[in-house]
């Protein structure tokens, strides 16, 4: 890591929407280095430590109060364990934040999954999770599901997370273009997350960071109503970050909001960061670990069930499905292997 510092500015906020009757989504700030989880001054604007920063965004889903529950699991556990395992770790390498980033994810996955195993009434219980660390000049993210991350830079935005969804899916394949997938019935349908499977795969990504660069993640009850525009134009047209991020949710909330809406801005400086000058890229970049033993293999796809029943299973491609769940919605859902 470079004696340069490396200036981190970050606000966070979430709101229940315009039609839910209590919040699901989680999401959390925590300076990795000295161990802070908040959004007070300190955190709020601060240089990057040794240990780094953990941004983290998590939308549950499952039910009553299931899905808050798998939402505040994910963001305690994968803190938590960043700041004792990771936080104690004598090789302090990239790779090595990395690896426990990922591994992190993991072990929420697993407290939430045998958490619902001992919890009958909240089988099913999940979250999505985007978890992005900032470390040295780089931003290593950790993806579930369909929440987001974008980069700002230079009046340009990316989304550097890729969604965990039918959609995506059809579109990387060519069969829907992305105009088609943001208007399909099908949209809500999710490929992983976090608690209804033991075992998950992360998407684990990388982005180099330059001077001014700005960082935005949010649930599904954002990006599933403003355009890449929407969100360039109000995050670099605010006052500051905590104005943003009230933008944003106003956004969403102005076109209904029929969700939980969560959002986390975060702007990065310093003279540790190089200026941008066109050559570093932008978007989804797979970071591939030298130690692999932490992969696990791809667990099932959520559906959108319109029909009332949560409670029966049918034969789909030749196995049972577990009753339907929901991702804080009306439609049910249901899972099987895609």
């Amino acid at each position: 890591m470079t004696d340069k510092p490396v200036i981190v500015e970050v606000f966070g906020r979430t709101d229940v929407g315009m039609a839910r009757d209590h919040n699901e989504d989680s999401f959390l700030v925590a300076n990795l280095t000295t161990r802070e989880v908040s959004l007070q001054p300190e955190v709020r604007s601060h240089e990057l430590g040794t240990r780094g920063t953990l941004f983290m965004v998590a939308d549950g889903m499952g039910g009553a109060a299931a899905g808050e529950l798998a939402s505040e699991m994910a963001t305690e556990t994968v803190a938590s364990h960043m700041m004792e395992a990771w936080g104690n770790d004598q090789e302090a390498t990239e790779q090595r934040f990395a690896y426990r980033l990922k591994e992190a994810v993991e072990i929420a996955n697993s407290r939430i999954y045998e958490y619902a195993r001992a919890h009958p009434e909240n089988r099913g219980m999940g979250t999505t999770t985007t978890a992005a660390g900032a470390y040295g000049t780089a931003l290593l993210l950790t993806q579930i599901g369909d929440s987001r991350g974008y980069l700002i830079r230079q009046g340009k935005i990316v989304q550097i997370t890729k969604d965990q969804s039918l959609m995506q899916r059809l579109v990387d394949a060519g069969e829907l273009t992305e105009e088609e997938a943001a208007v399909s019935e099908r949209r809500n349908i999710i490929l992983q997350a976090l608690g209804p499977d033991p075992t998950v795969k992360v998407d684990l990504t990388r982005q180099e960071l330059c001077k001014g660069d700005t960082l935005v993640m949010c649930s599904d009850g954002l990006s599933g109503l403003a355009k890449n525009e929407d969100i360039l134009r109000i995050v670099t047209s605010a006052p500051d970050l905590v104005g943003a991020c009230k933008d944003l949710i106003e956004l969403a909330n102005t076109r209904g909001g029929p969700d939980n809406i969560t959002c986390i801005v975060a702007r990065f400086g310093g003279p540790a960061l190089p200026d941008p000058d066109g050559t570093v890229p932008m978007g989804h970049q797979v970071y591939p670990l030298l130690d692999t033993e932490s992969t696990t293999e791809p667990v099932p796809v959520y559906q959108p069930e319109e029909q009332e029943s949560a409670r029966r299973t049918e034969q789909v491609q030749g196995r049972p499905t577990e009753p339907a769940q929901e991702k804080k919605s009306d439609a049910k859902k249901k899972w099987w292997q895609f």
